[in-house]
């Protein structure tokens, strides 16, 4: 069985998700497109203390591009992109449609038989399936707007007209019109041009084979429960998907060092034949839910990296930050940040700034702890911060910022270096 190293495998992991590439000097429709094939998937989320979620993947790996034509890419009610639970919430293909008809089925199946809610609302839900055919895709905002003002039907609460709404978007009787703001336009199939795609559907067995053969693409290098978190499928319909592409000789067995328990080796999935990069050269700011790092177990194995975001930690109590996102320089996470981009004053300020234990600069000759001399005659934490300043500039100026600021008091033990090298 092939053998890889930890850096192999990291390398082929980065380069899998497309940082093994200079940035384009220009962004348009096709390298957005481009990417999105590459990802599969594209994790949405409503934090947006620096920036929405499902901006992040596309500025780390491109760099500076309009995140408006982004939205109108992927939010286009009958556009090339859809949403869907194919990780969290994310967008897929309107082609992938058909591969999710098992799971919609399957959501559909356990809610009718595991919700009361379900089971005592079927005619609200048949009122809001109604509701959107008489008048066409709406938000839960609109819903309630007309409950509220008609008086129709017993349902005033905005979490029963939402809950609903959810559910028969889980079902694919109802599905994504694009989004308004980030609410979610939700529409019956036929409004929005999928109901040709919605009336197929790929076997099960041949569908999870299909997304799991995808999922080893996106990440380069897995074991058998990162091939399965990628799409959120079950470990033992994994394995066998795994199995019948290993007969085909569509992947292969590796081990990859340290993967395993105690150290030791473990077993992993490649593409056969796939290219592994000499370096990686890219630094990038990461958001908590970027392929890269959205499975913790995967980073901390992958990256000796051990990342939680504390939103809900209460602030006497964070660590790091409210929001930290890892920054990757080459083929390490080097260190954390906690941006806000606080728009009334045209500034994104750096809230902390972080350098990872036994970090050091590709080349320094040792590897030392953030506050110890690396081989060229700088900290760690100076190292760091001469390449996250330059990022930082960038992202302020991709956020229509114009300045760059370290907070009072400093957090962080590269707080300090950060705010030396601005």
């Amino acid at each position: 069985m092939p053998r890889l190293t930890a850096a192999q495998a990291r390398r082929l992991a980065l380069a899998a998700q497309g940082f093994a590439r200079p940035h384009p000097t220009a962004v348009g429709t096709r390298q957005l497109n481009d990417l999105l094939d590459r990802l599969r998937v594209l994790q949405l989320d409503s934090v947006s203390v620096f920036a929405r979620s499902h901006y992040l993947p596309v500025f780390a790996r491109l760099g500076a591009y309009e995140s408006a034509a982004l939205d109108a890419l992927l939010f286009a009610r009958r556009g090339r992109y859809t949403e869907y639970w194919a990780h969290e919430a994310a967008i897929i293909r309107r082609d992938d449609w058909p591969l999710w008809h098992w799971k919609r089925e399957a959501l559909r199946s356990r809610y009718t038989e595991r919700s009361a809610w379900v089971r005592e609302n079927t005619a609200m839900l048949d009122w809001l399936l109604g509701e959107l055919g008489e008048k066409g895709p709406m938000t839960v905002a609109d819903v309630e707007h007309d409950v509220a003002k008609e008086r129709r039907g017993p349902w005033w609460g905005w979490s029963d007209v939402k809950e609903g709404l959810e559910y028969l978007f889980a079902f694919g009787d109802v599905v994504s019109g694009g989004r308004r703001g980030f609410s979610r336009v939700y529409a019956l199939p036929h409004q929005v041009g999928l109901a040709d795609l919605h009336a197929e559907a790929v076997p099960r067995a041949e569908a999870q084979r299909e997304l799991v053969r995808r999922s080893v693409q996106a990440l380069g290098v897995g074991t058998v429960a990162d091939i399965a978190d990628y799409h959120r499928l079950k470990i033992t319909p994994t394995r066998d998907a795994l199995r019948s592409l290993l007969e085909a000789r569509e992947v292969e067995r590796v081990e990859v060092e340290g993967w395993g328990r105690e150290g030791r080796d473990g077993e992993a999935f490649v593409v056969p034949g796939v290219s592994i990069p000499r370096r990686i050269e890219a630094t990038a700011l990461l958001s908590p839910f970027d392929p890269v790092v959205w499975s913790r177990d995967r980073a901390l194995r992958m990256f000796d990296f051990h990342y939680r975001i504390e939103i809900y930690t209460p602030a006497p109590k964070r660590q790091y930050g409210y929001y930290t996102l890892p920054v990757l320089v080459d083929d390490a996470l080097a260190g954390r940040v906690d941006l806000k981009s606080d728009r009334a004053a045209g500034v994104l300020r750096v809230q902390s700034a972080w350098v990872e234990p036994g970090w050091a600069p590709a080349g320094a000759g040792s590897t030392v702890a953030g506050s110890e001399a690396t081989g060229s005659g700088a900290t760690a934490a100076e190292a760091f911060a001469e390449r996250l300043v330059p990022l930082l500039r960038s992202a302020a100026a991709w956020q229509g910022l114009a300045d760059v600021r370290v907070t009072d008091p400093l957090w962080g033990d590269a707080a300090a270096a950060v705010r030396a090298a601005l």
